[in-house]
């Protein structure tokens, strides 16, 4: 393969990658992703020993030991274009060579894992001590299109019944459907509530919320959670699990979202008590992630 541009592998003057400022050695194979800065501090507080930390702008990365375990966690920001340079410049770092600008003849598969928040979009999901993981992901972002091997990853049944029922306004960015790693739901997922996931490209309008805009189509989310497919069910929303999905499967990474239903749409509830909900999650993850 040709040397990649300059333009395209851009590294800072420190020889590390552009966005996430890490150098190769400084992150795990492992990595927690989460949205929060303040929530990546509060993981690497578990950890036995932390071997690095950086940030720049709104990433900030913890490497450390947790149980004889070498993991990285991670901040991304919040939203799918964040998802996408964090999880490109994450893939970069393991698997292209910075001298000769090539990608690498071995690759190395890299373990993904989001933990974070999310709303129920089904009244039988509780928002105390609930926890789901994504087995899929619905994405109303239109990022899975930009990329050439986006059409080999998707799952096109999946993605032609959800635009099928929901008479997809072809104005809007056309959704698509993936699945997670198959991997990390055995590992990580037992006991969990399990289900698909929608991934809105906002919090406000795409969530069909309205402050003084006005929302083109405010029944999106309502008739979204009553699509299945297969015997599953349309159960949570946020803003990241479709990009997580889609770039790690085309770089061949394992991926997985789980999150704290602190909140459900369809009967208002609200865990107030949720940032100890994410603590216990926190660490019932970490645990997990030892056995990897």
């Amino acid at each position: 393969m040709e040397q990649l541009k300059k333009s395209e592998l851009v590294l800072n003057s420190n020889g590390s990658v552009y966005h996430i400022n890490l150098k190769p050695g400084d992150a795990a194979t492992t990595i927690i992703l989460v949205g929060d800065p303040g929530r990546a501090k509060i993981i690497s507080g578990f950890f036995d020993e932390i071997t690095y930390q950086g940030h720049n702008r709104e990433i900030h990365t913890y490497t450390g030991y947790y149980k004889d375990t070498l993991l990285t966690v991670m901040s991304t920001g919040m939203g799918t274009d964040n998802v996408e340079i964090v999880v490109n410049e994450l893939d970069a770092l393991f698997n292209i060579d910075f001298e000769t600008k090539k990608p690498k003849e071995d690759k190395t598969s890299l373990n993904l894992v989001r933990i974070g928040t999310s709303g129920a979009l089904q009244a039988d999901i509780p928002v105390i001590e609930s926890y789901l993981i994504s087995e899929m992901a619905l994405g109303l972002d239109g990022l899975l299109w930009f990329y050439k091997d986006g059409e080999h990853v998707a799952n096109k049944k999946l993605t032609d019944e959800f635009i099928q029922y929901m008479n997809w306004d072809a104005s809007l960015p056309k959704p698509y459907g993936i699945e997670g790693s198959a991997y990390l739901l055995e590992k990580l997922g037992h006991g969990m509530l399990k289900g698909i996931t929608l991934t809105a490209p906002g919090f406000y309008a795409p969530q069909g919320r309205e402050l003084r805009l006005k929302v083109k189509d405010k029944t999106i989310i309502d008739r979204a959670s009553r699509f299945t497919f297969e015997g599953h069910r349309v159960t949570n929303f946020e803003m990241e699990t479709s990009a997580l999905y889609s770039l790690s499967a085309m770089l061949g990474h394992e991926a997985m979202t789980v999150c704290d239903i602190i909140a459900n749409r369809i009967t208002d509830d609200f865990n107030p008590n949720y940032k100890q909900s994410m603590l216990n999650l926190i660490g019932i993850m970490l645990d997990r992630l030892t056995e990897l």
